[in-house]
């Protein structure tokens, strides 16, 4: 069964049980006892949804059921040196989901499995695994591959890698390679660069018909005149940015009828100062906007043009930059004083922003420089992270709270607010008054409801009646206020066998 089916199939007992899987109070011992349970629903919470203390690792690892493993073998909140205790397993299942990408709520929470755990699996896992496996390589890992002591990895690693990416001497070693599969695999990424590079083997490679090939060719390849001609009147938006296109193409293009064809070409970094002029004026509001951030264009220049910044978003949380690449800080420097807010918007997400520049942005005028600041810099300031939670409403807007500076104390004035949103904040305020928590659980949100169920401050009483709430039972259960003799209670009353569904 699939877990969404497990998790369906759990009776009100096994949802209590699953609840008692996640509460953060749960001790060892009644871990371990959930950890036995003939509950398919229960062992899922427990090794996928949540950390685990070591002396649990060690059982999971050491389990019978390969779906129990399975499930802890994805789990985002575990630690990777504690995932990576199963890329040995027999199973074909497990050794596939420690392989895949974690995820919590259908959002990729990728954390680098240890570098060696990484080059075992490439070494000796099935070609299918592999496919998901890139975000789960460290980025020094990444770095070394086409140079690593392992045949397969250097594989990979020219796979992973465009070939005018790797330093010559690099190259002349792959191609050297005593392994001769490294050799053919470098040879063949070698000849695929100087293809592409190749105007007349653009043209003969070049299919027929509209597929990812020729729109990849189109996009990137070298191309003839007679190719670009031919593609001028059904596929200008793809040549638009095509750097071996002339300058006499790029002219025309600059004037072509469609707007996103003109927005592509506003985007390149070659343009002409008649082209600039031109596009400075564009009657479409969007090709505008994307003339106005050319690297070319002075202050003054971008402050001439009439373009307008879409305030609504989204803004997102970006995963975190390689810690070993660091910016031009002169160009980082300068985007954050430009007058432009898509520029200042860029610079917000640089988590090396230095401090003085965080300083700045964390006041700027514009929404979202300052969303952008608390969603990916390290050292965004508490009442900063506070302040774009309570203005935006967009996506990403609960991760702000994860957030290592968002504040907790203070939050219980929100709890009569009219967003629901904003309500939950009052909720992650661990002085909330009880009796401001047993009236969110009575809320007319559901999501309010659930995080309300859970807040140690809820009343004793009130979380006993709730453990029998067909909703919130479940939630009452995961409370960390919950008495360690009610937990084994609740064991004690599950069915035994046959509670749950058959993995």
């Amino acid at each position: 069964m699939t877990p969404e089916q497990i998790s369906e199939s759990a009776g009100p007992a096994e949802r209590r049980l699953t609840g008692v899987a996640l509460n953060p109070a749960a001790p060892v011992d009644v871990l371990l006892r959930l950890l036995a349970s003939e509950s398919a629903a229960v062992r899922m919470a427990l090794t996928r949804d949540r950390a685990l203390p070591d002396p649990v690792v060690d059982a999971v690892v050491a389990h019978p059921d390969r779906w129990t493993r399975g499930f802890f073998a994805e789990n985002p909140y575990a630690d990777p040196e504690q995932r990576a205790r199963l890329v040995d397993d027999p199973e074909y299942h497990v050794r596939g989901r420690l392989a895949r990408e974690p995820r919590a709520g259908g959002v990729c929470m990728p954390r680098p499995l240890p570098d060696r755990t990484v080059v075992r699996i490439i070494e000796t896992y099935e070609s299918d695994h592999l496919w998901e496996l890139n975000r789960l390589i460290s980025p020094g890992l990444r770095r070394a591959m086409p140079t690593h002591p392992s045949p397969k990895v250097r594989c990979m690693g020219i796979s992973r890698l465009s070939w005018e990416s790797l330093a010559p001497g690099v190259q002349d070693a792959l191609l050297a390679d005593p392994d001769p599969e490294v050799r053919g695999s470098a040879d063949a990424s070698r000849r695929g660069y100087e293809r592409l590079r190749d105007p007349d083997a653009v043209r003969e490679d070049l299919p027929a018909h509209p597929c990812h090939a020729h729109t990849h060719l189109l996009m990137y390849g070298a191309l003839a005149p007679d190719v670009v001609a031919e593609a001028l009147p059904r596929h200008a938006g793809l040549i638009a940015g095509n750097d071996s296109v002339p300058p006499e193409t790029v002219a025309l293009l600059a004037a072509h009828p469609d707007p996103e064809v003109r927005i592509r070409v506003a985007e390149r970094p070659d343009l002409g100062p008649a082209e600039l002029r031109a596009l400075a004026v564009d009657p479409d509001p969007g090709v505008r906007l994307a003339l106005s951030v050319h690297p070319a264009l002075t202050e003054a220049e971008r402050a001439a043009i009439d373009y307008e910044v879409d305030q609504d978003g989204p803004y997102h949380h970006w995963p975190p930059h390689d810690p070993e690449w660091l910016p031009d800080p002169e160009r980082i420097r300068a985007r954050a004083l430009s007058a432009h807010p898509l520029l200042r918007r860029r610079a917000a997400g640089e988590p090396h922003l230095p401090a003085d520049l965080v300083a700045l942005l964390a006041d700027d005028s514009d929404l979202g420089v300052r969303v952008l600041l608390g969603h990916n810099h390290p050292d965004a300031p508490a009442a900063l992270l506070l302040r774009c939670f309570l203005e935006y409403t967009g996506r990403d807007r609960w991760h702000l709270t994860g957030h290592g500076n968002f504040p907790r104390t203070g939050l219980a004035r929100f709890a009569d607010d009219e967003d629901p949103a904003v309500r939950r904040l009052a909720l992650l305020d661990p002085g909330l008054p009880g009796d401001v928590a047993d009236r969110l659980t009575r809320d007319p949100d559901p999501q309010v409801r659930a995080d309300a169920a859970r807040h140690p401050r809820l009343p004793q009483d009130r979380i006993t009646e709730l453990l029998d709430d067909p909703e919130l039972g479940r939630r009452a259960a995961a409370n960390p206020a919950l008495p360690v003799a009610t937990m084994y209670a609740l064991i004690a009353a599950a069915p035994g066998e046959g509670a749950g569904a058959d993995c």
